[in-house]
């Protein structure tokens, strides 16, 4: 009987799969802190026979290079990536064994990537599941923008292509195990769930339902907004990145985030917005370490800059330390747990702003007060309704737009308020007035603040 683990990595919304048999598994699309694999394989009891990339990520650091070096496995990579380092070059038909009846069967399946392949997993010639990276999701495709503009429009056929070649191929029952989809942003369209089959993917993904122009033009309307730190994967990915290291970072007191603030240096604080809100070091920004710390700190900090983190727990650091890591920010410059008492300067008061519901901000608007309404949700969010007067600021951008945030206290808000606590954050870094709205969406019609519809002619 063979098996297959699901390994989430939540705050980027991939998954890697560690399956195989009673003595040997593969390892697929691996995350860089293979500490979490090679653990999972010991409680197997398998030997990782072979890791296998289905495409030079964009999104996060590969744990596959480390992890084959390390356990001696066959490191499967596709023949068309460029790489730097040794691997075993996988081209479309390859089989690889696994464990006595296992194989993998490698699949071309263009779209994503150029070079982007699937792996059937067969048990005695039977295909039992399919791993397809960024081809074939829950519900839709992976994108086909992040590697050369010119290139987009062909890769979005291929995407159309490759899934129908896995519909094609493979029985209704097979399992698809895609890395992409659970809320990454190199998912073309939100997961529709957290399992599937190639029987229910030919029953509602849109690759599967419409013709190859439908689709492609479907697809290409809705590509959203790409991380700025994806720029810096491929690259890493290519090269062959270095080992991980997760060891604690040096301590500083308040002199040193003090100095390091004054050098322009980013101290984050991982604590949750509402105790970021009541009190913080001025200046610092606020990160929480249970929202997705790694795609938005990653996507905002000017690449190689030094980060502080700020934490109420050494817990909570190695959390952060870890998620950083996944997506290429090595180390922390350094660390400091406790509470904003511990961090600043004697002689120095922690910093504060206000939180509210929707319903302060339209009694506020009611009272006449000076209020500026900035909205940090990303493009197509707000293409579905906004705020009547509301300033758009994605919050990827907040920090390189303070200039076009017009004078009066700042009411920020997205769709829940983890976003909003980091733009709140910066503007208050700025020296700006701000309050965070820490409310759904849902609740800015029923507090009666107008809303302009997408249908409205009333510009945004």
């Amino acid at each position: 009987m063979f098996f297959v683990d699901v390994l989430e990595t939540e705050g980027l919304g991939n998954r890697s799969y560690l399956a195989g048999g009673a003595r040997a598994a593969v390892v697929v699309d691996p995350p860089r802190d293979i500490d979490r694999v090679i653990a999972a394989a010991a409680r197997r009891g398998v030997r990782i026979a072979a890791v296998a990339e289905t495409h030079v990520h964009n999104d996060y650091v590969t744990g596959g290079l480390e992890l084959a070096r390390l356990t001696g496995a066959r490191y499967l990579v596709p023949a068309g990536a460029g790489v730097a380092y040794d691997r075993v070059a996988v081209a479309d038909g390859d089989v690889e064994p696994v464990d006595e009846v296992l194989e993998l069967r490698a699949v071309a399946t263009p779209g994503h990537t150029p070079h982007h392949t699937s792996y059937v997993l067969e048990e005695a010639g039977r295909a039992v599941a399919v791993f397809t990276g960024g081809s074939l999701l829950i519900g839709g495709v992976g994108r086909p923008d992040l590697v050369e503009p010119r290139l987009t429009e062909e890769l979005a056929r291929a995407q159309h292509a490759s899934a129908h070649r896995l519909a094609e191929r493979l029985d209704d029952e097979v399992p698809v195990l895609p890395t992409h989809g659970f809320g990454s942003f190199c998912s073309s369209s939100p997961a529709g769930g957290a399992r599937s089959t190639i029987g229910a993917e030919k029953a509602a993904n849109p690759a599967l339902l419409q013709d190859v122009d439908s689709f492609v033009a479907g697809l290409l309307a809705g590509l959203d907004d790409v991380p700025a730190y994806y720029a810096h994967m491929a690259p890493a990915n290519t090269e062959g990145p270095a080992p991980v290291d997760l060891t604690e970072p040096r301590r500083a007191d308040a002199d040193e985030i003090a100095g390091r603030l004054a050098a322009g240096e980013w101290v984050v604080d991982l604590r949750s917005r509402v105790a970021f809100a009541a009190g913080h070091v001025a200046g610092s920004f606020n990160f929480e370490v249970d929202g997705q710390l790694a795609t938005y700190l990653a996507w905002m900090i000017p690449w190689g800059k030094p980060v502080t983190l700020l934490a109420h727990s050494a817990e909570d650091v190695a959390r952060a330390q870890r998620e950083l890591a996944r997506v290429g920010i090595d180390r922390p410059a350094a660390a400091a747990v406790g509470s904003p008492a511990d961090w600043v300067q004697d002689g120095t008061r922690p910093a504060s702003f206000r939180r509210a519901a929707f319903a302060e901000l339209a009694a506020a608007r009611r009272a006449g007060e000076d209020v500026v309404v900035v909205d940090v949700r990303r493009a197509a969010e707000r293409a579905d309704g906004w705020i009547e007067g509301s300033v758009h600021i994605p919050v990827h951008e907040i920090h390189r737009r303070l200039h076009e945030v017009p004078p009066g206290t700042v009411w920020v808000h997205c769709a829940g308020g983890m976003r909003a606590a980091v733009a709140a954050s910066v503007l208050d870094a700025a020296g700006r007035e701000v309050v965070a709205v820490d409310d759904g969406f849902a609740a800015a019609e029923a507090a009666g603040l107008a809303l302009v519809a997408p249908s409205d002619d009333r510009a945004a």
